[in-house]
């Protein structure tokens, strides 16, 4: 029997979540990371797609959907990553366990609390020790909130726009 479509609209909120098959590790160094990160920048740019808030552990990305539906857009980055992680290392078959799990939300009022479970992961996971660590942490888009660095492709502005008496400099 052939899968549901997922539901998606203009403008939907997606919490999105992506699992290595069996558990295993989708990154195994700062290479595959940044690969991810880059093709994530690009393919959201090039579908129109924001992005509100994401890390790489088990990965999650809190996202809108832009000109192309979410499906196509997670497939071309899933299917991108999959094939270069597999010929850097020597590996063939599947590195996702099933498709990835998207969750529909209501901008109000999950959307700052998404950005902060989504955020405060690798504090949670001990992968960072403390908030200020966090605050440098490369694989999530916490330092970005924080303005320190910069992406194009994560909106910033949408979520400091909830805080109350936020006004873009």
């Amino acid at each position: 029997m052939p899968r549901q479509g997922r539901i998606d609209s203009p403008g939907a909120l997606h919490h999105v979540i992506v699992r290595g098959i069996e558990r295993r590790r989708i990154f195994q160094d700062g290479q595959d990371r940044n690969r991810f990160v880059d093709r994530l920048g690009t393919i959201l740019s090039e579908t129109a797609t924001p992005c509100y808030a994401w890390v790489l552990l088990r990965n999650h990305l809190l996202l809108r959907t832009g000109s192309v539906p979410i499906a196509t857009m997670t497939r071309r980055l899933l299917t991108d990553y999959a094939v270069t992680y597999n010929r850097r290392h020597h590996r063939h078959g599947h590195l996702f366990q099933n498709r990835y799990k998207s969750v529909l939300r209501q901008e109000e009022p999950y959307l700052l609390d998404l950005v902060r479970y989504i955020h405060l992961n690798p504090l949670r996971a001990k992968i960072v020790l403390t908030l200020a660590d966090l605050d440098s942490y490369p694989y999530a888009g916490h330092r970005f909130v924080l303005g320190k660095g910069g992406s194009s492709w994560q909106d910033v502005d949408t979520v400091l726009s909830h805080f109350g008496g936020y006004m873009k400099p």
